[in-house]
């Protein structure tokens, strides 16, 4: 199937999505931020940049959107132009990023990892339930988590 768009189009579309500050990395922090958590973003010093990192519980939360982490959900399809290009930059990202959660665990950091889909959800509770359970898992012993969709 062709593309809907030409490519000087398409390349502009692309060109405006970010890696920082996106939406639901917004929703994330500002609950943290109501429920009274303090954190810094985008340490550098950290394997993989995490999204929010918070020093006082050891923690690294990484918000991942699910096309570019290639999460196994409804959001995720798989590009039908460039198909080889864009099988190989999606498992490249996916292998990167077990790589720094492994490094994040060496080092004593807690990993957390919130998708995409688990804050678009039609409903306010879909959000509401993904940061409970990000509130829980702070004041939890485990080192590392996958928040669902």
């Amino acid at each position: 199937m062709t593309d809907v768009v030409d490519a000087a189009t398409r390349s502009q579309m692309m060109s405006k999505i970010r890696g920082k500050n996106t939406k639901p990395e917004k929703m994330v922090r500002s609950a943290l931020h109501q429920e009274g958590y303090r954190f810094r973003l985008h340490r550098k010093d950290l394997p993989g940049n995490p999204d929010i990192v918070l020093p006082k519980y050891q923690a690294a939360v990484f918000v991942n959107g699910c096309f570019w982490h290639g999460h196994d959900c409804p959001l995720f399809k798989w590009p039908k132009t460039r198909e080889t290009f864009w099988k190989e930059k999606i498992t490249k990202n996916i292998q990167r990023d077990q790589k720094n959660y492994a490094k994040l665990a060496q080092l004593g950091w807690k990993v957390c990892i919130i998708w995409e889909c688990s804050m678009r959800g039609k409903s306010s509770q879909t959000q509401y339930e993904t940061m409970m359970k990000l509130f829980r898992w702070l004041e939890g012993e485990t080192f590392f988590t996958e928040i669902p969709e």
